[in-house]
């Protein structure tokens, strides 16, 4: 069944996505020194000199992961003012607390 699925993002993979899809002054792979996109182990950070939109970088996150066929099982949620972090969706198996 589709809940016992072990669901992972690679990360080496994400950041790569992003370096190839983040644009910069209308640009794609115009990062330059502007924006750097850092691994470290579980997690992928995005350092930025310029003004850089939270949620353009939330867009292509979801981008991300439709294109994994990951959207089902993942979200974005936002865990502080400068930090997503993906979780599973919450699923409930009960069905007889539905029934009453």
């Amino acid at each position: 069944q589709w809940y016992q699925r072990r669901v992972r993002v690679d990360p080496s993979d994400f950041a790569t996505y992003l370096n190839e899809k983040i644009k910069v002054a209308g640009k794609t792979g115009n990062l330059g020194t502007n924006v750097i996109i850092q691994k470290e182990a579980f997690k992928v950070n995005i350092l930025s000199d310029i003004p850089f939109s939270k949620r353009y970088l939330k867009y292509l996150t979801k981008k991300y992961l439709k294109k994994q066929n990951l959207r089902e099982y993942l979200r974005v949620v936002a865990s502080s003012p400068s930090t997503y972090e993906l979780r599973y969706f919450q699923i409930n198996l009960d069905d007889d607390d539905a029934e009453d």
